[in-house]
Order: structure tokens, then sequence, then C-alpha cells
């Protein structure tokens, strides 16, 4: 963790990953006995790791290693993450600038502002007093163009050129 810190190195924790995994683990004939055994183990530790890396100051990026998991799931990584420690403002900065800046696009991406891709969405509360509404996503614009709104989905026409 020290070396990722001094370097500049991001932690993407997917905790709902092992969560997910370990829940899995525990329905009979899901998984061999082999894979069942460490999944229980490690599963658990990813969140607890993640929170240990956060208070020593790793820079982290939001991600989920959603092919393990049902899909649609993937904002609850933000209250794993708050539960382990991380102010809800840090994991929207997570999912935004910190994930831009890993993937080289802060240039494009990452912060709100002319010039950039409009890519955006809302919820129905304030993530800052309860992160959990980050699952519960009403509004979804990608490079400007709105693909849902007021929670039901939008049919979008190619743009004319």
């Amino acid at each position: 963790m020290a070396m990722m810190k001094e370097h500049g190195v991001y932690l993407v924790p997917t905790i709902i990953a092992g969560k997910s995994v370990a829940d899995s683990a525990k329905i009979a004939g899901y998984y061999v006995p082999s894979v069942v055994e460490k999944a229980l183990e490690i599963g658990p530790l990813i969140q607890e790791t993640f929170g240990k890396a956060y208070q020593a100051g790793v820079p982290i990026a939001f991600g989920t290693d959603a092919g393990v998991f049902r899909h649609g799931r993937n904002a609850k990584e933000f209250s794993y993450m708050v539960e382990a420690g991380m102010p809800p403002m840090e994991t929207l900065r997570s999912a935004t600038y910190n994930a831009a800046d890993l993937l080289g696009r802060l240039e494009q991406l990452g912060t709100l502002e002319p010039g950039k891709l409009a890519d955006l969405i809302a919820v129905p509360g304030n993530p800052l007093d309860d992160i959990a509404v980050m699952e519960q996503v009403s509004f979804v614009m990608k490079a400007g163009r709105i693909y849902k709104m007021d929670g039901a989905p939008m049919v979008i026409t190619p743009p004319s050129r």
C-alpha cells in the first residue's frame, strides 16, 4: 500500500465481486469445493483490505468486476465503499475524476466542464446524505444525449449528419 501511494498506483477494489462470490459459495453446488473454501475466505477480505488502503492514502478508482454477479447491481459498490470508511463524496470522485484519471481520459471525462463529454446521471436524492440512492438512477445522459429520464427508458434515434 505504501508503494501504491508513493507511485500513485490506483486500487480498483471491486468489493461487490468479493461479496457476491462469497454469497454464491454459500449455495450448495454452486462452486466446486476448492472454490467454495477460497471464496468464503477471500471474498470478505476485499472490503477490509479496501478500508485499510483508503486509510493509508492509496488512490482509489471505482470498479466492480461485474462478470461475477447479476448485472445492474454495480452501484452497490458505493455503499460497500462507504461501509469501509470512505466518505460519500470521495466514493463519487472515485467513480468520476479518479476513474477518468486512471484511464488516462481526464481530457474528455471525469468532470463537468465545457468541451468534455456530457456523461452524467441523476438520482432521486442526495448521495452525500444516503449513498444508496446511487442504486436508483432516474436519468442517464451519455455524450450529451439523453438515454433515460424519470425512470422510463427513452427511444433514441441516431443524430442526423
